[in-house]
């Protein structure tokens, strides 16, 4: 269901992709302190690739994104990256560690694989939020109502129309 779910929201991301010029893409939306739907979408991307190039050594660290100006630029580069992230998501539970310098200090805190895609997800969730604030500046872009919204809400708020 994990899985289903994060395929979900990357599909919702490529669907938006594919209504957007690259120019749009990296249009600064002042709604969102300049910043544009490209560079929200390499974060979210970025973040997914973080855990799978960490898996083998079952350590990941969220700060060592590439931060590649291509997926923030280029709709079409940012699609090929979903396609493979989602192609990616096949392997198993394991135990990870999530490392990170904070104030100084080097951390590490176990978790495992699973707990860091539903981080991911969840995280993904958050920027197609502030994604589709951006994306109200356009009238011709279509998205599903439940862009941007948690499960949880989703299901809360069909419980509360019936």
């Amino acid at each position: 269901m994990l899985l289903k779910s994060i395929h979900r929201s990357l599909d919702e991301l490529t669907d938006l992709l594919n209504q957007l010029s690259n120019r749009d893409y990296s249009e600064s939306c002042q709604a969102l302190s300049n910043a544009t739907i490209g560079e929200h979408t390499r974060h979210i991307l970025e973040m997914f690739q973080c855990l799978q190039n960490g898996y083998d050594s079952g350590i990941v660290n969220y700060d060592n994104r590439e931060r590649n100006n291509r997926i923030q630029t280029e709709t079409e580069f940012a699609k090929q990256c979903i396609t493979e992230i989602k192609a990616d998501l096949q392997s198993e539970n394991k135990i990870m560690f999530l490392e990170q310098f904070i104030d100084g200090l080097n951390m590490r805190i176990q978790s495992n694989y699973y707990r860091e895609l539903l981080y991911n997800l969840e995280h993904c969730v958050h920027h197609q939020a502030l994604i589709k604030v951006a994306v109200l500046q356009f009238e011709n872009i279509l998205i599903d109502d439940n862009f941007g919204v948690a499960r949880s809400t989703i299901e809360y708020r069909k419980q509360c129309v019936q």
